[in-house]
């Protein structure tokens, strides 16, 4: 059931880049509300799988690329769109690249998956957060849209040189 729902989370992508690339009544409402959707779907899976016993090696995998599928595609229509800055979306696309590429690594050289960490989880959060007011795009959030996204700035930048440390240093790699 847990694997399911990020499977859901992958399928909701289209539609919600569907809905912030074409003009059409409600269409940022729409996108929005899949984006909630995403979040429950997320969380559920996480409390499921805990709660049901089925935390799986392949549950490890799915459910960090569902975000990572979502973030990419969906801070890459907002940038086409011109509502998220190119740099912002560099950094994201950037950090996640390298990250499934050093967990593919890791997972070849030691047979170990790498999990995420709470920096990590926090950044994604936050991430959806400044995703969420940038597709809501409300002129009287815009204050707070342009401190998360400084803040998930440095959340990615700091997740990121933790995954590095628990890859390549030698710290702990299941956390």
């Amino acid at each position: 059931m847990s694997n399911f729902l990020s499977f859901l989370r992958v399928l909701l992508v289209p539609p919600v880049a569907y809905c912030i690339a074409v003009e059409f009544p409600y269409s940022r409402l729409w996108a929005a509300g899949l984006i909630v959707v995403a979040i429950i779907s997320d969380v559920l899976d996480g409390y499921l799988a805990r709660k049901l016993h089925q935390v799986s090696e392949l549950g490890k995998v799915i459910d960090p690329l569902a975000d990572k599928i979502a973030a990419i595609t969906v801070t890459l229509v907002l940038a086409w769109t011109g509502d998220m800055p190119v740099w912002f979306v560099a950094l994201v696309v950037l950090r996640d690249v390298l990250i499934l590429f050093g967990g593919i690594y890791i997972q070849k050289k030691k047979n170990i998956v790498v999990q995420s960490n709470w920096l990590g989880k926090l950044a994604v959060a936050v991430l959806t957060l400044y995703v969420f007011l940038t597709v809501l795009s409300m002129e009287s959030l815009e204050g707070i849209r342009q401190v998360t996204m400084v803040f998930c700035s440095v959340l990615l930048v700091a997740s990121f040189v933790v995954y590095v440390q628990r890859i390549f240093v030698g710290r702990k790699v299941s956390a």
